[in-house]
């Protein structure tokens, strides 16, 4: 059974980004919240009591299968599963995240920590502008940590606050779509559209459904269609790149590769899907040299392993680091003279001294004499 102050930090999370709480329920390795929109938040304090059977039964709690899990734990769930969580369509957000959110929202007093310090803001915003731009700020740190459940969460809270504020709508479509959730991401995006039918961001929302749907040919002719009105849009066309390798169209991809190249030369991941298109084509040592090139320009070695793996290339060998050098023997290291600070007995020529005994007639030669 979860501590009190377990309980309460679970509370004090889900009030704190403006859930209604359908219900709540204890379970033997935590606490079960199920919100109004069909999510269902599991906290589990202690992750070494977590099975696999308990994720199935939390994936068929109550009377219907939740829209969403969503397990929350300070500690670091077995991999075994977190990949079952993950594979069943649920979100994980365990470890140093778990505790990331629950600073965001000011609760680290339950983690036993010091209160975060708030940094100093200009007062050229008011105090509700302040709140919607740190919601949203929450809102697009998760999206970009790829947890588009706590995106949305916050997303709707922003929107809850600004209810005509456009960009909070489209960011609820965009989780929606990270979600799974394609027909309620094309009602976000739409709504948008309704008041605001060249809204760009909601078009390519729409566009993303397509994909998430497979059909890329769709997704792609409206991607065309954008082009066709400003070539100069670059979002739209970093979108249609994504389509066409998805659907490996390398040649046509490499079209538009080359010209987001053309306008930004020195964007290290560019260069290297340019690469990746040219060794797709049949054009190993050109696509190779592309990828040096990436990797000149600062693509970490951990980026590009994660590129290959999503384009179905072979990983790169491990870089070469200061930590795979030699090191040197204390035998062979050799240390500049001007570390070693010399010394009046070093200056003494040793060869003199052997060669002239000191007498009472005979002292030892100094160096006017020399």
């Amino acid at each position: 059974m979860a501590t009190t102050s377990f309980v309460e930090l679970a509370s004090g999370l889900l009030e704190a980004m403006g859930q209604r709480l359908d219900s709540a329920r204890p379970v033997p390795e935590g606490l079960t919240i199920r919100t109004g929109d069909g999510f269902l938040y599991a906290f589990l304090e202690n992750p070494d009591l977590v099975s696999l059977d308990t994720i199935r039964r939390l994936f068929g709690d109550g009377d219907e299968i939740p829209t969403h899990l969503v397990v929350l734990t300070p500690g670091r769930l077995p991999l075994a599963i977190s990949a079952e969580v993950l594979r069943r369509g649920g979100t994980v957000v365990e470890g140093n995240r778990f505790h990331e959110l629950a600073r965001q929202l000011g609760l680290e007093a339950f983690l036993g920590e010091e209160p975060r310090a708030i940094p100093a803001r200009p007062r050229r915003l008011l105090p509700s502008a302040q709140q919607l731009d740190q919601v949203m700020g929450r809102a697009r740190t998760w999206l970009d940590w790829g947890v588009p459940a706590l995106a949305l969460r916050f997303y709707r809270q922003a929107s809850s606050l600004k209810p005509e504020y456009v960009p909070a709508k489209i960011g609820v479509g965009r989780a929606l779509l990270g979600l799974g959730l394609v027909d309620d991401a094309d009602r976000a995006f739409r709504e948008v559209l309704s008041s605001r039918p060249d809204d760009l961001d909601a078009r390519l929302g729409l566009a993303a459904g397509y994909g998430a749907r497979a059909r890329p040919k769709d997704e792609i002719e409206v991607y065309r269609a954008l082009l066709a009105e400003d070539q100069a849009r670059l979002e739209v066309r970093a979108h249609l790149v994504a389509a066409l390798v998805d659907l490996n169209d390398w040649a046509g991809a490499r079209v538009e590769i080359e010209a987001l190249l053309a306008r930004t030369p020195e964007d290290a991941q560019l260069r290297f899907l340019l690469g990746a298109a040219k060794t797709k084509l049949g054009l190993e040592k050109q696509g190779e040299k592309e990828r040096e090139e990436a990797r000149v320009l600062g693509l970490s070695f951990d980026r590009e392993v994660i590129l290959c793996q999503h384009l179905g290339l072979p990983s790169p060998a491990p870089r070469p680091g200061p930590e795979l050098l030699p090191t040197p023997t204390p035998n062979v290291r050799k240390k500049p003279a001007v570390s070693r600070p010399k010394t009046p007995v070093k200056k003494t020529p040793k060869p003199l001294a052997k060669k002239v005994r000191p007498t009472a007639r005979h002292p030892v030669p100094s160096r006017k004499r020399k």
